[in-house]
Protein backbone atom coordinates (compact mmCIF):
# COMPACT_ATOMS: atom_id res chain seq x y z
CA UNK A 1 0.00 0.00 0.00
CA UNK A 2 1.60 3.19 -1.00
CA UNK A 3 -1.56 5.84 -0.10
CA UNK A 4 -0.54 9.04 2.31
CA UNK A 5 -2.49 10.99 5.03
CA UNK A 6 -2.80 14.69 3.51
CA UNK A 7 -2.10 17.39 6.68
CA UNK A 8 -2.94 21.27 6.18
CA UNK A 9 0.28 23.40 7.87
CA UNK A 10 -1.03 26.03 10.09
CA UNK A 11 0.62 28.10 12.11
CA UNK A 12 3.74 25.87 12.15
CA UNK A 13 1.23 22.92 12.98
CA UNK A 14 0.12 20.35 10.87
CA UNK A 15 -3.84 19.09 10.89
CA UNK A 16 -4.79 16.17 8.74
CA UNK A 17 -6.94 17.10 6.12
CA UNK A 18 -7.33 13.19 4.46
CA UNK A 19 -6.15 9.73 5.36
CA UNK A 20 -5.75 7.32 3.05
CA UNK A 21 -5.16 9.29 -0.29
CA UNK A 22 -4.71 7.90 -3.48
CA UNK A 23 -5.19 10.29 -5.79
CA UNK A 24 -3.64 13.80 -5.95
CA UNK A 25 -4.42 16.07 -8.93
CA UNK A 26 -3.63 19.97 -9.18
CA UNK A 27 -6.45 22.07 -11.49
CA UNK A 28 -6.90 25.68 -11.72
CA UNK A 29 -5.16 26.51 -8.24
CA UNK A 30 -6.94 23.83 -6.59
CA UNK A 31 -5.70 20.67 -5.53
CA UNK A 32 -8.38 17.45 -5.87
CA UNK A 33 -8.15 14.47 -3.48
CA UNK A 34 -9.57 11.47 -3.21
CA UNK A 35 -8.74 8.72 -0.96
CA UNK A 36 -9.14 5.19 -1.03
CA UNK A 37 -13.01 4.82 0.19
CA UNK A 38 -14.36 7.46 -2.33
CA UNK A 39 -13.78 10.67 -0.34
CA UNK A 40 -13.25 13.18 -1.95
CA UNK A 41 -11.95 17.03 -1.19
CA UNK A 42 -10.78 19.99 -3.31
CA UNK A 43 -8.11 22.10 -1.29
CA UNK A 44 -7.34 25.61 -1.98
CA UNK A 45 -3.45 26.24 -2.11
CA UNK A 46 -0.10 24.43 -2.80
CA UNK A 47 1.29 21.27 -1.94
CA UNK A 48 4.65 22.36 -0.01
CA UNK A 49 6.13 18.56 0.80
CA UNK A 50 5.38 15.27 -0.55
CA UNK A 51 7.48 12.32 1.67
CA UNK A 52 6.57 9.22 0.07
CA UNK A 53 8.95 7.20 2.70
CA UNK A 54 6.63 8.85 5.44
CA UNK A 55 3.58 8.66 3.24
CA UNK A 56 2.76 12.37 4.15
CA UNK A 57 1.49 14.98 1.85
CA UNK A 58 1.78 18.59 3.66
CA UNK A 59 -0.63 21.44 2.06
CA UNK A 60 -0.49 24.91 2.49
CA UNK A 61 -3.19 27.76 1.89
CA UNK A 62 -2.29 30.35 -0.87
Amino acid sequence: MCEANAYILKDGNEELYLENVDLMKPEGGKIFLKNLFGEQKVFEGTIKEISLLRHRIILEKK
